[in-house]
């Protein structure tokens, strides 16, 4: 089964972004007043080039066959019996082959997150002699200590781990790392540097 993790926020604020673009390059063109028109096209490219390659195009996949990392201008992937360990600071760093280190662009965990997760890990105090605590039901308190503490890179960075590890005991292969350019990145960067070349020429 296929599962996809990235950054809801960046992706969403992308969206929004490209919503904005679309109105303005449309009233661009209608009230097309030569180049002022076009620098303000230039400049529009150039930050939905940024937006593209930093907000929607960086996720990170978990497939059967293995770990795809995508980010902004390389896609890679890792057998599962390839992973030798996980890591979770800011990122999700996942070591391979000799030594190597693949950083995940996405889910990251900033410090704010982290530290209410922390707060989350620690039980509540009792307020007053007779002040008793909800009781949840069994699969929401099940829930709550499986995520005590953790993030959402820790998360993921557990479930990438286990399947490391399920691959290892299966005695999967371990075959080598896949790296490939992200040519998406490198057209969208590509236009945008051709209109901002047509601005400075014009």
């Amino acid at each position: 089964m296929k599962q996809v993790y990235r950054s809801k926020a960046a992706y969403v604020m992308a969206w929004v972004w490209l919503v904005f673009v679309a109105l303005n390059v449309v009233d661009l063109i209608v009230r097309y007043s030569g180049k002022s028109s076009l620098v303000a096209l230039a400049v529009l490219a150039a930050l939905t080039a940024l937006v593209y390659a930093v907000a929607l195009r960086p996720a990170t996949v978990l497939t059967e066959e293995g770990l795809v990392g995508r980010n902004p201008f390389r896609t890679t992937f890792l057998p599962w019996a390839s992973i030798e360990d996980v890591s979770v600071s800011h990122s999700i760093n996942v070591r391979y082959g000799d030594d190597q280190v693949l950083r995940l662009w996405t889910p990251m965990s900033s410090a704010r997150e982290r530290a209410k997760a922390q707060q989350r890990g620690t039980p509540a105090k009792q307020r007053g002699r007779f002040a008793t605590e909800p009781v949840l039901p069994k699969a929401e308190q099940a829930a709550a200590e499986a995520f005590a503490g953790k993030t959402h890179a820790d998360w993921v960075g557990d479930q990438i781990r286990e399947r490391a590890e399920s691959a290892k005991r299966r005695s999967e292969e371990a075959g080598p790392a896949r790296v490939t350019w992200s040519y998406d990145s490198i057209a969208v960067l590509a236009i945008a540097l051709v209109l901002v070349i047509a601005a400075i020429v014009a």
